[in-house]
């Protein structure tokens, strides 16, 4: 069964940092796409990054230059850098992960239960 759970999230005034993380069982990571979303309330959910399994990734043009996304395959983690936060970025952040799927879409099979992300100016 796959089981992906989200955690780092919290409070930050602008131009602070958050790490992400994103554990993942039940599969083997490196086999498999993942990404992050968010939804801020009142919004629909976008993608903001997101890793192929060969490693390739691919950003919002919001985020770009400001976040990174990385994957520790030994760990089965996934992470998501943010750096200069903005009070825009403030959303419930949301891993996914797919065997098929890739890059930004929302046509992922597999979702952890969000954390939340608050920016303040």
């Amino acid at each position: 069964q796959v089981q992906l759970v989200e955690s780092g999230g919290g409070s930050v005034q602008a131009g602070g940092s958050l790490r992400l993380s994103c554990a993942a069982s039940g599969y083997t990571s490196s086999r498999y796409s993942m990404a992050w979303f968010r939804q801020a309330p009142g919004k629909e959910r976008e993608g903001v990054a997101a890793i192929d399994n060969f490693g390739t990734t691919t950003y919002a043009d919001s985020v770009k230059g400001r976040f990174t996304i990385s994957l520790d395959n030994a760990k089965n983690t996934l992470y998501l850098q943010m750096n200069s936060l903005k009070p825009m970025d403030t959303a419930m952040y949301y891993c996914a992960a797919d065997y098929w799927s890739s890059g930004l879409g929302p046509l992922y099979n597999y979702w952890g239960q969000g954390t939340q992300v608050t920016v303040s100016s």
